[in-house]
């Protein structure tokens, strides 16, 4: 590869050594929708990867270890053929840029070059194409989900499984994280961060328990699919699922009535029309973080009526844990108008295991920004889930034959 760097139209990437820093440390799009134009700065060359994904159309752009160091608002609209865009760390030593289009394009020219301050500018040039032309995308043909690279937690215990220690497994899950940042508050928090904070709280307040293996989907700032998530609660035989989000709303004029906490449960048909809406934008993670999207299965069919039987026995577990969860919620942070509430999030779709997710708050709120943002806030809050979480085993305990 060139002293500058290399560019591959659906190449592989080149490993940068453990001791070299790329730092992005700019992006600008110009043009319009014909023809549009992104550029981004970087320290040093690196293999960029390139390839196009449908539904949404989308332009993909993978590397190898680059450090983004914009502000938190950039990217978020965008000029011409773009829309908007993400970036973020996709995988272990992997780094992503998802640029999202209004209209199918094709890409007509790719290169990096070399800047008067030693710097390195990586140009990618859009043309406006037609929905035919485009068809899947040339990524199309790759994987929907990855092998599972996931931290399962900061200490031993974390790795034992139930089966082997006798005792439950809790699996807490920090939504979004990478490339895919979830919610932006009015102050540049990002609820990527806010999640992980609260979960490394509650995987700490289990742990003093010293009656759980507890272990975590992520324990850095790195994105993990939605499969990922499931596959590694599977994977650890998990007896509990917690996955924690911080919701925001983009209407204005219900920003400051809209707030609390929420405790979700997993249902085909959804409670109300915001638990609706709440699912399909968590199910969309995957898509923002460049992963081509595939259908789910049908069920249809006779089911085994064992499954079934699992199914509603796990869902009327996941409801005690709902219940459980509230109680205890209410003593320690506001709760939202309905706190109780259920829709067909994919990420609870596990048939063995009761799982909830926890909405903390919202950081479109500003009295529930601050409250995600304080530390002592959320150690009070992780208390109170691991108590619900106790409580909720001790009853399980106390019903078992």
């Amino acid at each position: 590869m060139a002293v500058i760097g290399g560019l591959a139209l659906g190449g592989q990437l080149a490993a940068v050594p453990a001791e070299a820093r790329v730092v992005a440390s700019g992006a600008a799009i110009t043009g319009d929708k014909t023809r549009t134009e992104f550029s981004m700065t970087l320290s040093q060359g690196v293999t960029v990867e390139i390839f196009t994904l449908a539904n949404p159309y989308r332009v993909i752009l993978d590397m190898p270890d680059v450090t983004f160091e914009f502000p938190k608002k950039v990217g978020q609209s965008g000029r011409g053929l773009i829309s908007a865009y993400r970036y973020g760390l996709f995988a272990a030593r992997k780094s992503r840029v998802v640029i999202d289009t209004v209209l199918p394009v094709s890409i007509e020219k790719a290169e990096m070059t070399a800047a008067t301050d030693g710097a390195v500018k990586l140009l990618l040039s859009l043309k406006a194409s037609d929905a035919a032309s485009f068809g899947a995308g040339t990524g199309a043909s790759r994987t929907a989900s990855r092998p599972v690279q996931v931290d399962s937690g900061r200490g031993a215990g974390s790795q034992r499984a139930s089966r082997r220690t006798g005792r439950p497994v809790v699996v807490i899950d920090p939504g979004h994280g990478g490339v895919d940042p979830g919610a932006l508050s009015a102050s540049n928090v990002y609820e990527k961060d806010v999640v992980l904070a609260a979960a490394l709280e509650l995987f700490a307040e289990l742990e003093k328990l010293d009656r759980f293996d507890v272990a975590l989907t992520r324990s850095t700032d790195i994105f993990v699919s939605l499969d990922d998530r499931l596959e590694f609660s599977r994977s650890r035989s998990a007896d509990l699922f917690v996955s924690l989000h911080a919701d925001a709303i983009a209407d204005k004029r219900y920003m400051s009535q809209v707030r609390g906490a929420t405790v979700y449960t997993l249902s085909d048909r959804a409670s109300d029309e915001a638990a609706r809406r709440m699912a399909e934008k968590e199910n969309n993670a995957d898509a923002i973080a460049g992963l081509p999207v595939l259908e789910d299965e049908e069920e249809g069919g006779v089911r085994d009526i064992l499954i079934d039987l699992v199914k509603r026995e796990t869902a009327n577990f996941s409801m005690d844990l709902s219940n459980s969860l509230v109680s205890r919620l209410k003593q320690a942070t506001r709760l939202s108008a309905k706190p109780q509430r259920s829709a067909a999030f994919k990420v609870l779709r596990q048939t063995g295991t009761p799982s909830v997710l926890v909405e903390l708050g919202y950081l479109s709120n500003k009295d529930d920004e601050q409250r995600l943002s304080s530390e002592s806030w959320r150690q009070k809050v992780a208390a109170s889930l691991a108590s619900a979480i106790s409580v909720y085993f001790d009853r399980r305990t106390a019903l078992a034959p």
